[in-house]
């Protein structure tokens, strides 16, 4: 089993800027693509970003691309989405999640998940 801790959300104003943190325990880091979802208060969970298990392939939704960076540190089997010129639109519960498939890559199907941490940025 994988357990999946996230961290550094908060609140910000628009066009600030946030680093999140999801830390993995239990497996081996290494062997798992790992991505970013959000949720908005009323709204469906969307897809964010995505690494592959070296860090060189990485995926994000349109609505960030270029404002969000997504990042991962093997060796401290740790994961970081840093979000630049925030919006009110990026106000939801970012989740971390993984999975060892890569079927599981540009899907919503990911087997290991977060509890999630809240960003909330004001206008």
């Amino acid at each position: 089993q994988l357990h999946l801790v996230e961290s550094g959300g908060g609140l910000v104003q628009a066009g600030g800027s946030l680093r999140l943190s999801c830390t993995a325990s239990g497996r081996t880091f290494t062997y798992y693509l790992m991505a970013w979802f959000r949720q908005a208060p009323g709204k469906e969970r969307e897809f964010v970003a995505s690494i592959g298990w070296r860090g060189t392939n990485t995926n994000f939704a349109d609505s960030v691309r270029g404002r969000f960076t997504i990042s991962r540190d093997n060796a401290k089997d740790t994961m970081y989405l840093q979000m630049d010129n925030l919006k009110p639109d990026d106000t939801a519960v970012y989740y971390c999640a993984a999975d060892f498939r890569p079927g599981a890559w540009g899907t919503y199907d990911w087997t290991y998940w977060g509890q999630g941490t809240q960003v909330t940025v004001s206008s």
